[in-house]
């Protein structure tokens, strides 16, 4: 029995036949490729994002900082650090201490590392520093340094 299409020279495709490995992998390179795209641009989101949350959390640094100087009239030294604003430090200029402190307490940058408080700083009276994705000194693109008076136009 011969149908129309045969008569062509073209052949019904089977139903129930299955893709080809050709096909499979054609498939699964382009399904490759695209996840590739999509993934660099999420990690490049996800990192500019950290950027971002670090230069938040140095304004709010500054802010409470900038408190702590109003009732105090000096700014912790390096040495008392960031610390200095979640517990009084041991420095016989304190005389009120707010009941909640100025910070409830100092976060990690969004890599995961300590920032840098140095007081006084070499550009202002004081830097607060997160040295990025790579957590050192220098570095560009993500792994570069995000300082307070870079981001606050000084204090």
């Amino acid at each position: 029995m011969n149908t129309n299409s045969e008569k062509n020279g073209r052949r019904r495709r089977d139903p129930r036949r299955g893709l080809t490995l050709l096909e499979v992998m054609v498939v699964v390179i382009i399904l490759g490729m695209v996840a590739g795209i999509v993934s660099t641009v999420v990690v490049d989101r996800v990192e500019q994002a950290r950027v971002e949350t670090a230069k938040i959390q140095i304004r709010q640094f500054k802010d409470a900082l900038e408190f702590f100087y109003q009732d105090h009239h000096f700014y912790p030294t390096s040495e008392q650090g960031l610390e200095a604003l979640v517990e009084p430090p041991d420095d016989e200029r304190i005389r009120d201490w707010p009941e909640n402190g100025y910070l409830p307490a100092v976060p990690l940058d969004p890599w995961g590392n300590p920032y840098r408080y140095v007081s006084p700083g070499a550009q202002a009276r004081y830097e607060i520093i997160s040295f990025g994705r790579n957590g050192e000194p220098g570095g560009e693109g993500f792994d570069a340094d995000i300082r307070s008076w870079e981001i606050t136009g000084g204090q």
